[in-house]
């Protein structure tokens, strides 16, 4: 930052002749001068120190003069903003919902238009050497000169509020986290208490019902008016069992099981389930650990899915059960809400179904909540698998978008007689690293967030776009070379496959990796990823992804 960024524009100062011409004598004169050179000196420091930003623009919006702050915070020398126009493109002016801000609406802009002053008031500016957006809290003052009513300057400051932002976000997800985590432990408490009183007044019910059935002759009407009775109260007492699950107070006999053996013994039951139109593809993966639990959990829970993921096709579809071994460290749990760190045994059922949108997503799990059709559902199928999952201390991720199909990834512990294995910090350390540059290509912000903090901690240069569009843009103007695409499979405006094509033509040697929450088995099926395309499955650790990475790039 040169000494240019700190000059003060004359016309914020009213001309020196002026004031003199007014004061008379020479020693007065004198006097003045200096008592005015030391003011604008003082003026001067302050402007060239001020923690905060200060730009001043004239009436027709030039911008006349930054202080270092300012250069600072916009990531720009002097040189570069100086006789720009307040409302060019490259600020990238956007609204705290992300939505951009037109030219004429930023904030330097309005005084010059108004005669008022704007804000405080939030935006996002664009700053180029981190490529995204940063968040600052400006303020913009019209100056007037004496008599005038429009202004003939506009001075903006402002402050550098990225980090402050940050931390609020992080505060409102941790309670979002905590708040949905009480309200579903609270409702499993309030159900755990009514399915038990309820179980109990259901066993008086059948009881009183079936002595009743042995003093009627079955020939008697009301021998079948007590048998109806009895049959609703033992589909009532399979819902309170549900109930009961979802509360992880089931009665439970957990035991040492190999998961691939347990899924094998249900496959021919869950194709009469799902019905002939419905294909079901078993894909066990290789030398799982054992894991301990109720065998009749994991058929209550493959029932549940498959039930669902068939009512979520229309027609013919395919459903696919997989297992397989996941591992998590601290700073990926950290980015996802219920993940813990460990070792894990995954068993993932997937459709290429209707899909749900981020709304319903959020509350499937809760008791007696539905998507189906009234009298086609409880509402408890999830609730019950998520109970079981969490009485086994595991845990569950869902992974869909509308029109795209859904993947269901259960984590269970692997049986291990102890504790099990919770990777440390030195498995990220010891993680293939590189130095090529990467554009990465993810419409989750958080996803995007973390990924690019793992692969630069893996060495390599990252450049992030949230859209398809953005990462064209963003390769066309990038002025060295780009390595290898990373994106995410199902996007807004594009799909990864149809991204990669357009990147080809500006980059034909570029490498791809697509990622994705649904398992490549899906993709597959949906046509996005043709055989022998580098993939890896979301969630993944550093270690998986600095592995995959040189394979793609050496490979």
């Amino acid at each position: 930052m040169g000494s240019a960024g700190a000059q003060l524009p004359d016309q914020c100062c009213q001309p020196r002749h002026a004031r003199f011409n007014a004061l008379g004598g020479d020693g007065a004169e004198a006097q003045a001068e200096e008592a005015l050179r030391e003011s604008e000196e003082k003026h001067r420091r302050l402007f060239e120190t001020m923690a905060q930003g200060v730009v001043y623009h004239a009436a027709d919006g030039t911008i006349l003069s930054a202080n270092p702050a300012a250069e600072r915070i916009l990531g720009l020398s002097f040189d570069q903003i100086r006789g720009r126009l307040s409302m060019d493109s490259r600020w990238g002016i956007i609204n705290e919902d992300g939505t951009e801000v037109p030219g004429m609406d930023y904030p330097s802009m309005i005084p010059l238009r108004t005669g008022k002053t704007f804000g405080p008031a939030i935006r996002g500016v664009f700053h180029p050497d981190k490529n995204t957006h940063v968040w600052v809290s400006i303020t913009a003052i019209p100056l007037f000169q004496p008599g005038e009513t429009k202004p003939f300057q506009v001075y903006t400051t402002f402050e550098d509020i990225t980090d402050r932002k940050k931390a609020e976000a992080e505060r409102e997800k941790l309670q979002e986290q905590l708040t949905q985590a009480q309200k579903m432990e609270s409702v499993g408490r309030l159900a755990g208490g009514v399915a038990h009183d309820f179980n109990n007044m259901l066993g008086v019910i059948l009881g009183h019902a079936e002595m009743a059935m042995d003093q009627v002759e079955p020939a008697q009407p009301l021998f079948s008016d007590i048998e109806e009775i009895r049959k609703a109260a033992e589909r009532s007492a399979i819902l309170t069992r549900q109930l009961l699950t979802f509360a992880r107070k089931q009665t439970i006999a957990p035991k040492v099981i190999d998961l691939n053996e347990t899924v094998e013994g249900m496959l021919q039951m869950l194709r009469r389930l799902i019905g002939e139109d419905i294909h079901l593809a078993w894909r066990p993966g290789r030398n799982l650990p054992s894991t301990k639990m109720d065998p009749s959990q994991i058929d209550q829970i493959l029932a549940n899915l498959c039930v669902n993921a068939r009512d979520a096709i229309r027609g013919v579809g395919k459903i696919t059960i997989e297992t397989g071994e996941a591992a998590f460290d601290e700073a990926y749990c950290a980015e996802h809400a219920g993940f813990k760190p460990g070792e894990y045994v995954l068993l993932a059922v997937s459709d290429n179904g209707c899909g749900m949108d981020k709304e319903t997503i959020s509350h499937l799990f809760e008791p007696f909540f539905t998507t189906k059709e009234v009298g086609k559902g409880t509402g408890l199928g999830l609730a019950t698998v998520y109970g079981a999952v969490k009485q086994n201390n595991g845990f569950i991720n869902v992974y869909s978008e509308p029109g795209q199909g859904t993947t269901f990834r259960i984590y269970l512990p692997p049986y291990q007689a102890g504790t099990r294995v919770r990777p440390d910090t030195a498995t990220a350390k010891t993680a293939a690293c590189g130095s090529e540059t990467i554009l990465l290509v993810e419409d989750e912000p958080a996803i995007l967030r973390m990924a690019t903090m793992m692969l630069e901690r893996l060495g390599y240069a990252v450049i992030t776009a949230q859209t398809p569009g953005e990462a064209i843009r963003l390769a066309r103007e990038h002025s060295g070379p780009i390595d290898l695409l990373m994106t995410d499979v199902v996007m807004p405006e594009m799909n990864g496959r149809d991204l990669a094509k357009n990147l080809l033509s500006i980059y034909p040697a570029i490498k791809r990796l697509f990622m994705s929450g649904y398992t490549a088995n899906v993709i597959a099926h949906h046509g996005v990823l043709d055989e022998g395309v580098h993939f890896i499955q979301k969630p993944f650790s550093s270690k998986d992804l600095g592995a995959k990475l040189r394979d793609v790039l050496e490979g």
